[in-house]
């Protein structure tokens, strides 16, 4: 079984020209580094808010570098310059709209603004892309979901759904830290890896 591949992508034109420190791909990194048990590679990209320029690095992450789930942060607003999702979209073979809904759900227990989020989950080949918050604690918000203080789910957060995910489209079987985020799958779905 192949190396499960990550790629990340943090749209900003301040970032990206170094007005200041992007802070959109350490804060995957360093979740990803956390939540996952799977052994992993990471692709990163740093890019303006340019459509050509992100369906350029989205293509090139699932084409070329063979990422089998590819993050993206930042550009999901309705400002003029907010293109990640319609770049997205264009790159895409097929929507997965449960993933923006839930997102959007999770964001509007804190912000009545999340509404305008324009955030999307697509796939393109063998590989789930995902549209995440700017923001590195709504980032880890909308991946791993709400807990009531004693650390049940109240919502769950999209990535519980992302490892069925890679794997129905015959991608690596991913594991993660189940005290951060629980990967859901059918029961026929589980495979013991520790054999």
């Amino acid at each position: 079984m192949d190396k499960l591949r990550i790629g990340l992508v943090s749209v900003s034109d301040r970032a990206s020209s170094g007005v200041y420190e992007d802070k959109g791909i350490p804060a995957l990194a360093a979740w990803l580094e956390e939540a996952l048990i799977t052994p992993f590679c990471l692709e990163q990209r740093l890019i303006p808010d340019e459509q050509p320029l992100i369906e350029q690095a989205l293509c090139e992450l699932v084409d070329e570098a063979g990422c089998h789930l590819v993050l993206t942060t930042g550009g999901t607003g309705p400002a003029r310059r907010d293109v990640t999702p319609d770049a997205t979209l264009a790159v895409a073979d097929r929507l997965m709209p449960g993933f923006g809904e839930q997102m959007r759900q999770i964001s509007l227990h804190f912000v009545p603004t999340a509404i305008l989020s324009r955030q999307v989950g697509v796939i393109r080949k063998q590989a789930l892309i995902l549209n995440l918050p700017g923001q590195p604690k709504s980032i880890k918000e909308t991946l791993e979901g709400l807990k009531d203080p004693q650390g049940k789910v109240i919502v769950s957060g999209i990535f519980a759904s992302v490892p069925y995910c890679i794997q129905l489209l015959d991608g690596p079987y991913i594991e993660t830290d189940s005290q951060l985020v629980a990967a859901f799958r059918p029961k026929s779905a589980i495979r013991d890896t520790k054999i």
